[in-house]
């Protein structure tokens, strides 16, 4: 017998993983990480077969967030990105 699932509980946040960033529960891979695959242009099957230990639906879960909360989302790859060229200059 299969069990539903309240996708509500596989997004979390807490400020003692990953700087309070949303992460897909009990794993510490944030939603940033997963919309930047994303973006890159990986189907949801794609990220799953790269990170065999993510469920399908924990993949839309964090890409539904993503798209609920896509400015938020999207400034905190902007500050990665910006944060890195600071460190490592293009050449």
């Amino acid at each position: 017998m299969r069990t539903t699932v309240d996708i509500g509980t596989l997004i979390e946040r807490s400020p003692e993983i990953r700087k309070g960033r949303p992460c897909i529960a009990g794993t510490g891979v944030t939603v940033r990480r997963i919309a930047g695959w994303h973006n890159l242009g990986l189907t949801p099957e794609e990220i799953a077969a790269k990170m065999e230990h993510l469920t399908l639906a924990q993949i839309h879960a964090a890409l539904a967030y993503y798209h609920a909360n896509r400015d938020e989302i999207d400034s905190d790859i902007a500050v990665e990105d910006a944060a890195v060229e600071e460190t490592f200059p293009a050449q």
